[in-house]
């Protein structure tokens, strides 16, 4: 399927083109996934945490690790080495979303989810800094508004490179 999406576009990629490929009846692809968008869903959720694990990327040792850390460049700095290790597994099926959202109200849905998960993802690494700022040392310490701004910055939506060959940006899920 990431080949078909990537070769085709996700428009059109049918599912029959999927099982065909995969050799599998499209009868038991519509039993795994239920739909393309489906499809899509499960290899961005394998593409965003590395693997096939169920386990969420918030509750990973890593991210776990990074949350209880008590030294805010630490979290910062390993969040977004996250972030990056993310957006090279994720670059080219999040700019297929992208693309599809535009006119495919299923991939619209699925982009809409992966951004309010980014979000509430930022959203807990600021709130794991609230408690730092109680330190001593806390002109370190960034605000919770300035950590979400930091984080936005360096981790936004949308990925991909410009026709310069530069990154415009990153996503970070958790």
């Amino acid at each position: 399927a990431r080949m078909l999406f990537r070769e085709r576009g996700y428009g059109a990629t049918t599912i029959e083109a999927i099982s065909e490929l995969s050799d599998v009846p499209p009868a038991t692809v519509y039993r795994l996934f239920a739909s393309k968008r489906g499809i899509l869903k499960a290899l961005l959720d394998v593409s965003i945490v590395g693997d096939d694990e169920a386990v969420a990327m918030a509750d990973r040792p890593p991210v776990r690790s990074l949350l209880a850390d008590p030294d805010p460049t630490n979290q910062l700095a390993g969040f977004v080495g996250i972030a990056a290790q993310i957006n090279s597994r994720t670059a080219a099926l999040y700019r297929i979303l992208v693309s599809a959202a535009a006119s495919d109200p299923d991939a619209a849905a699925l982009l809409h989810e992966l951004t309010r998960q980014r979000q509430e993802g930022q959203g807990r690494i600021a709130r794991s800094l609230a408690p730092i700022s109680s330190t001593p040392n806390r002109s370190r310490v960034p605000s919770r508004c300035s950590a979400m701004a930091t984080l936005s910055a360096v981790c936004p939506p949308i990925v991909g490179s410009s026709a310069s060959g530069r990154s415009r940006s990153m996503i970070f899920a958790t």
